[in-house]
């Protein structure tokens, strides 16, 4: 029998709109009992905080240029009545793909025992506002792309950056500061186009099929055991690998803003806003 701790199920990969869940406690760690490889992946957690974990979890964890999701997780009794909050401030998902939700209890409450029924439920407006961002972000990457393409020598897409402070997309090749108003142009069509954003799951024959070689992840990137990758469709432009959350229309992004294109060492990037 192996001893590898079983992953997490992630729950907001099938429904990014499920805001609570009913699942039960695997374990509860203090935080300063934690390996240092997964104390590391917190910063600035203070001493007394814990962490939690679930075989399933809403809780998005910060990954893939999205934050982390917040919330709560709530005991329930034998009665059916909830007590024992723990406050999640910070998620994240280990080496063996546990997902780890750092909080802390309300105080005079006690401890989570394995086993114990809880209600998770995220912190609903900022999900909304990730997945907002994380729409919007992936819509300026198809507008950059179409527009640019055949116009900038050596595009690609590269790596994005969906937090609220700091989104931003960035791309290989020199884009100039001339195209800043056709960008945006093209992202307010995209937007207004209402387009469908579909969540799909997809194997690398898909990826040829589609004609998108070009984005084919790595296969070391998939829990054991899973044979396709979660793809986000936005349909009439563009599909991206993806496991965030997102909205179900480009149009629920909201007014989204080009700020500003920077340049250098070869790479442009495209910050934005959305409000």
């Amino acid at each position: 029998m192996s001893n590898t701790p079983a992953r997490t199920i992630l729950a907001f990969h099938q429904d990014a709109k499920l805001y609570e869940l009913e699942t039960t406690i695997t374990s509860i760690i203090p935080f300063t009992a934690l390996e240092e490889a997964n104390q590391s992946l917190f910063k600035n957690a203070p001493p007394s905080s814990y962490v939690v974990i679930t075989p399933t979890t809403i809780f998005h964890p910060q990954g893939g240029g999205q934050p982390s999701d917040e919330g709560t997780i709530t005991k329930i009794s034998e009665s059916g009545s909830e007590s024992t909050a723990f406050t999640v401030t910070a998620v994240r998902t280990s080496a063996t793909q546990q997902v780890l939700h750092l909080g802390h209890f309300a105080s005079g409450h006690t401890l989570f025992s394995p086993g114990d029924t809880v209600l998770q439920s995220v912190d609903v407006e900022k999900r909304l506002l990730y997945s907002r961002y994380h729409t919007a972000g992936h819509v300026l990457g198809a507008a950059v792309r179409h527009l640019l393409e055949s116009e900038v020598s050596g595009f690609d897409e590269l790596k994005a950056s969906h937090f609220p402070d700091s989104a931003a997309c960035e791309f290989k090749g020199l884009i100039e500061g001339k195209w800043k108003e056709p960008i945006q142009k093209r992202l307010d069509e995209y937007l207004a186009k209402a387009m469908p954003v579909e969540i799909d799951f997809w194997d690398e024959e898909d990826f040829r099929k589609n004609g998108l070689e070009r984005l084919i992840p790595d296969r070391g990137m998939l829990p054991e055991g899973e044979k396709k990758f979660r793809v986000v469709k936005i349909v009439g432009a563009e599909t991206y690998p993806c496991g965030g959350t997102h909205v179900e229309r480009t149009d629920l992004c909201g007014e989204t803003k080009v700020r500003k294109i920077s340049r250098g060492k070869g790479v442009s990037r495209v910050s934005y806003s959305v409000v």
